[in-house]
């Protein structure tokens, strides 16, 4: 089987997207990551370029990595000087990596305007300084910048950059479009000709995505004769992202049937994806292939009824390959089958599938006036099981009153319930400075607590509110989400309505019946 060199520059080229900024102790766990998943090369920033790079690389020779080469980039000489001369190039050296990778100019454009060279002496730059790196010993992987770009202005000189890289020692030629505009079809067809033209040279293929192809245009390459791809977990990078790894990885091993990482190491990508994503501090990507939450997740009702005929009816391979897994969202768009999926998925049994007909309906009825229940999953377990024969729910809300009084301490909320609890009613009172909700949740609370002391655990976690028709001003139609843990487990209920007490009442109460039906403590520690 054909194995394709996996290139991560997320430490480098990923941390120049905007939002991103790393710590060189944030680097180092996400190398160790990466390390773990199985990628063969590691790029770890650039040295020459600032402190926190050149720290990184310091730690990381102290470090053991099992799979992966860490690899430091930076660019050709300057003109003018030699390689010894240049602080770049010496940086390089000082990272003590097995790996440099080096960036040089490849379209004519770049070698006039931006540099202000002359042609032949941009092929020098690149010959002298791969030669110089490789006399000290180091692989050399050369980056051709803007390749695509240069190969289409003037083929000719563009391939003579990639000879010089090869004279000056270069093990593998990365074909690089950096600005991202080139198509999979442009990709493949000049991909073609350079191995066409160059038979002996190991080509890599580096892309970034301004045109919405760059993953594509990484699978084109690796079709016409690529071994070697470089990309970034989740497509960080810079402007719209480079080539995502985490679609170019399964789509090598699940779809071309190419090996890119060690027998058994795919099933832990979304992990991975999760994880840097975490320690970049930005929100996981749910809709983003593969790894994430919304990629086998399944909605519509004919799709879910499919589904529960065959899994592979909906979704184009096990998401267990990826460590992902399939989920099923409820909505007005929901068939009965959901339903079902959805209460397995919590281990309640439904003996008669055509219970839950009242439910979808009060579903959907619902979902008009504001409810959304795709994330309220645990608002849709009770409207099940409420809809049971024999269920009695531990409380009941009866009454609840709200006031608010101004005082020149501040403003006082005073919150009053009445429940009823195995046929007895409480009234409760609750009040502090902190809003009417929570005044009523503190009544809720003081009648609760006597009777069921595990809700004692139970708190608040996240509180959103929604407008939905912002048009109608103070009469707009408000939603309102509410995650509660009992530091165990987290679940999420909603309440919709043109009254934000009542609709944050009812998403409250959803939560304390679910603590009390389903929710499970935490593990007792042995010992």
């Amino acid at each position: 089987m054909t194995h394709i060199q996996i290139y991560d520059t997320t430490l480098r080229d990923g941390t120049q997207m905007e939002g991103i900024s790393l710590s060189c102790d944030d680097k180092l766990r996400i190398a160790q990551r990466l390390d773990e998943l199985g990628v063969a090369y590691i790029e770890g920033g650039w040295p020459g370029s600032n402190p926190k790079d050149a720290e990184f690389f310091e730690r990381a020779q102290h470090m053991t990595w099992k799979h992966a080469k860490i690899t430091a980039f930076g660019s050709t000489r300057r003109k003018g000087i030699t390689p010894a001369e240049d602080a770049n190039i010496q940086a390089l050296l000082a990272a003590n990596t097995p790996v440099c990778t080096v960036v040089g100019k490849t379209w004519t454009l770049h070698v006039t305007d931006v540099i202000q060279t002359t042609l032949e002496e941009n092929l020098r730059l690149i010959e002298d300084s791969l030669a110089h790196l490789k006399a000290h010993g180091k692989e050399v992987i050369y980056d051709a910048e803007h390749f695509f770009d240069g190969y289409k202005a003037d083929p000719e000189y563009a391939l003579d950059t990639l000879s010089a890289a090869m004279k000056g020692g270069a093990e593998m030629l990365v074909l690089c479009d950096t600005n991202g505009g080139s198509m999979p079809w442009e990709v493949a067809r000049i991909v073609n000709e350079v191995r066409q033209i160059l038979p002996t040279a190991k080509i890599g293929i580096h892309t970034h995505n301004d045109g919405e192809c760059a993953v594509a245009n990484s699978l084109a390459a690796i079709r016409e004769g690529a071994i070697h791809v470089q990309g970034c977990i989740n497509g960080y990078g810079e402007r719209t992202g480079n080539a995502n790894l985490c679609s170019i990885i399964p789509d090598l091993e699940l779809k071309l049937g190419l090996s890119c990482l060690p027998s058994g190491h795919l099933q832990h990508l979304s992990e991975v994806a999760n994880y840097v994503a975490e320690v970049a501090n930005l929100s996981p990507n749910e809709h983003q292939p593969y790894v994430g939450k919304s990629a086998f997740a399944h909605k519509g009702g004919i799709h879910v009824a499919a589904m529960r005929r065959n899994p592979l009816s909906y979704q184009h391979i096990e998401p267990e390959r990826v460590g992902n897994e399939s989920r099923t969202v409820v909505s007005e768009l929901s068939g009965r089958g959901n339903l079902l999926s959805k209460a397995e998925e919590f281990g309640l049994k439904v003996d008669n599938p055509r219970l839950v007909e009242p439910v979808l309906e009060e579903i959907k009825v619902l979902e008009a006036r504001g409810f959304t229940f795709e994330a309220a999953e645990a608002s849709v377990m009770l409207m099940i099981k409420r809809h049971q024969a024999g269920y009695v729910a531990p409380f009941t809300l009866l009454d609840f009153f709200a006031l608010v009084e101004q005082r020149r301490d501040g403003s006082l909320s005073r919150g009053v319930v009445k429940v009823s609890i195995a046929g007895e009613e409480y009234l409760t009172v609750g009040e502090g400075y902190s809003g009417p909700v929570n005044a009523l949740d503190k009544a809720l609370r003081k009648a609760l607590l006597p009777i069921y002391p595990k809700l004692e655990s139970v708190t608040l976690t996240d509180f959103k509110v929604r407008i939905l028709d912002g048009a109608k001003g103070t009469a707009a139609i408000t939603r309102v989400l509410i995650d509660s843990s009992n530091g165990h487990e987290r679940w999420t209920t909603v309440g919709a309505g043109a009254n934000i007490i009542e609709a944050s009442l009812r998403a409250l109460t959803d939560s304390y019946e679910y603590a009390l039906e389903w929710a499970k403590p935490a593990p007792v520690q042995a010992g």
